[in-house]
């Protein structure tokens, strides 16, 4: 009988013991923060850093993105340092070149970005470094590379443009409360694509019904959560949050658990139907690779290279073109010399012939980046082409978005909308690539570049051919969300018409 007291004892003794030990974390949590910021207000109180950490810069740029621009303008060797961060970012070719291919190995992706995404993206090819990044680089090389591979992805995207985009569109053709965020389209469009593309599996996200797959919302707010880490003042900031499981910390790991049961899955069905004939890219790397979590990687991996950045284009693309209808015109007068005037869909050869069309991609894409930034790690001290120090650990950032605004490298027009800038007698005449680091550039450059452009082509030749877009936020400036790709904040939202039933020529 003398035992039962104790028995009673021991749950709340153990309760307690819990809540004291979860108590001194949080507190010294707590503390620990406080202290850094302390340090840092001690340590740098420039105006660029007291401008960042307040915010003052959204009173005058609508956009992060453009404060940076404002400020490498300013700079006479186009790089800047935002101390809290410990960033040193730059918008200099010369620089760009250096990191990407004449120092490679001294800068890669790093341990500190490695962790800020590493919940989200794993181990896969745009998280790491060394040995695992050439395996896979290799594997996606060989793949990408093979003419199969290239006629199966471009049957896929031709079928979803013919069965399914176009259907869309009409269906909302002329009505006056017919308006389209052709973000969101293109967003399942390209998440469509690519899941049939690399998995083998089809959502239906763009049937006219519009249903909205758990995977596809699972994805983008944990892209989204996971970019906002790399913009807080202090990766302690998102290391308590997550150790406490609170706010947005919470809301990534519930996203990234549902990704992970929805891939593991995946995963079983393939193994259990078999992937040995498939020609989708996940079959294909199962005959290798037998690590489930490795495969989730992978496939994390091909969503964010095929999907984000296909609908981050089409959609800039589009904003562009409905600013300059002359644009329109002169692709649609190009694509009837080469197709003639009723050919609903371009073969491949077709739009290799196009090179008007190919230059105002490239010239959308110089204003508006898929990827508006990239960031790596310095392993040792190092010096700049243009002089700039590089301390051991700093955090090094090339910004295309930037790039394509600055003077010193596009000239004085280069605010303006020119795909002339990108023909010489007609021929298109592609840049140095580290002066338009779109794609990366050096080792580290796309693979599914071709890939992607193609499929862009085929979209934007598809909609123009047949329809016009009349913006209903025509002078609205674009403001973009945090993530790993450009995102316009409110989408894109458009009036559609089916030409010839349209009393004006829009984009």
């Amino acid at each position: 009988m003398e035992s039962e007291p104790s028995l009673l004892v021991q749950p709340y003794l153990q309760t307690y013991v819990f809540s004291l030990f979860f108590s001194i974390t949080i507190s010294f949590s707590l503390f620990s923060l406080l202290l850094f910021l302390l340090r840092l207000k001690l340590w740098c109180n420039c105006d660029v850093c007291r401008s960042f950490l307040t915010s003052s810069w959204s009173f005058e740029f609508d956009n992060l993105c453009d404060w940076y621009t404002h400020l490498l303008r300013k700079s006479p060797t186009q790089t800047i340092h935002i101390h809290v961060l410990g960033n040193t970012i730059t918008a200099n070719p010369d620089n760009v070149e250096y990191m990407l291919k004449t120092r490679f190995e001294n800068y890669p992706k790093g341990k500190p970005f490695s962790k800020i995404l590493g919940d989200f993206l794993g181990r896969g090819i745009f998280n790491v470094d060394g040995d695992s990044w050439r395996f896979q680089r290799k594997m996606a090389s060989l793949e990408l590379g093979s003419v199969s591979i290239r006629s199966y992805a471009f049957e896929i995207v031709t079928t979803e443009i013919k069965s399914r985009l176009i259907p869309l569109l009409s269906s909302v053709s002329g009505k006056e409360d017919g308006v389209l965020d052709l973000q969101d389209v293109f967003r399942r469009f390209s998440f469509d694509s690519i899941c049939r593309f690399s998995f083998g599996i089809d959502p239906g996200c763009l049937e006219l019904s519009l249903p909205m797959s758990e995977f596809a919302v699972a994805f983008d707010q944990a892209s989204r959560l996971s970019a906002q880490r790399a913009i807080t003042a202090s990766p302690m900031i998102w290391k308590i949050k997550r150790l406490l499981n609170v706010g947005s910390e919470k809301k990534l790991k519930d996203s990234i658990k549902l990704i992970n049961v929805l891939a593991k899955e995946l995963i079983r069905q393939r193994r259990k139907k078999g992937f040995a004939k498939r020609q989708d890219l996940l079959s294909r790397f199962m005959g290798t690779i037998n690590d489930e979590t490795y495969l989730r990687d992978i496939i994390i991996s091909f969503l964010v290279a095929g999907r984000d950045t296909v609908a981050s284009g089409l959609t800039s693309f589009f904003l562009v073109l409905a600013k300059h209808p002359e644009v329109s015109s002169a692709i649609r007068d190009e694509s009837d010399r080469v197709m003639g005037p009723s050919q609903e869909v371009a073969t491949f050869e077709q739009i290799r012939g196009m090179p008007y069309l190919q230059a105002a991609l490239y010239e959308s894409m110089r204003l508006y980046p898929p990827v508006q930034f990239d960031s790596k790690f310095s392993q040792e001290d190092d010096i700049l082409p243009d002089g700039t120090f590089i301390r051991r650990g700093t955090r090094v950032t090339y910004h295309p978005y930037a790039m394509g605004r600055m003077e010193q490298v596009w000239g004085p027009d280069c605010h303006e909308f020119k795909p002339e800038r990108w023909l010489k007698k007609g021929i298109f005449s592609p840049e140095n690539p580290f002066k338009y680091p779109v794609f990366q550039a050096g080792l580290r450059v796309c693979l599914g570049k071709e890939l992607a452009l193609v499929e862009m082509k085929i979209v934007a030749l598809s909609l123009l051919r047949r329809f016009d877009f009349e913006s209903t936020t025509p002078n609205q400036a674009p403001r973009f969300v945090p993530g790993l790709s450009a995102t316009l904040n409110g989408g894109l939202p458009v009036l559609v018409r089916e030409r010839g039933t349209s009393p004006h020529n829009h984009c």
